[in-house]
């Protein structure tokens, strides 16, 4: 993890924890010539753009107040929901996606394939058990969890 991304957490914990919002993950990346701070919060029920607004306003009054500057670039904010397709990093993330729809990628291909969409049935700290659908038959898959590159919910259509 960077120190970027490090102290940004540590600044915008105590925010989110007074308004009992969830992080769900920080990134700091660069596309193009700029760099980006993207800050994914969620709560209960969802969150709406006023607080994203809020907590943006929030967090960057603590940055501009840092000595030492933790970013000394330029870099825009975005503070945002993780959406529809909310990434699955936690514990706790896999635990209320039990039952859901998600998509997985891979290191390493299963069956020749290095991505998979299916119901999570079951998941420890060395598996995961998704039920797919292969044309009209269901068939469960089992995976290391150290060979999953990524999970996300996904929608399925």
């Amino acid at each position: 993890m960077s120190s970027v991304v490090e102290t940004v957490t540590q600044m915008v914990t105590p925010i989110l924890e007074e308004q009992n919002f969830e992080l769900v993950e920080i990134e700091f990346v660069k596309e193009g010539k700029n760099w980006f701070l993207r800050v994914f919060v969620d709560k209960e029920g969802g969150i709406d753009i006023e607080e994203c607004a809020f907590i943006s306003e929030k967090l960057s009054e603590k940055l501009d107040a840092a000595e030492p500057d933790p970013i000394p670039q330029a870099y825009f904010l975005e503070v945002s929901s993780p959406g529809a397709e909310r990434p699955l990093k936690k514990e706790a993330d896999y635990e209320k996606a039990r039952g859901e729809y998600i998509h997985v990628s891979l290191y390493q291909p299963v069956d020749g394939e290095k991505q998979y969409e299916g119901f999570l049935q079951s998941f420890d700290a060395e598996q995961l058990t998704l039920k797919i659908r292969i044309k009209t038959r269901e068939k469960e898959i089992v995976f290391d969890r150290k060979n999953i590159a990524k999970a996300r919910l996904a929608i399925q259509f």
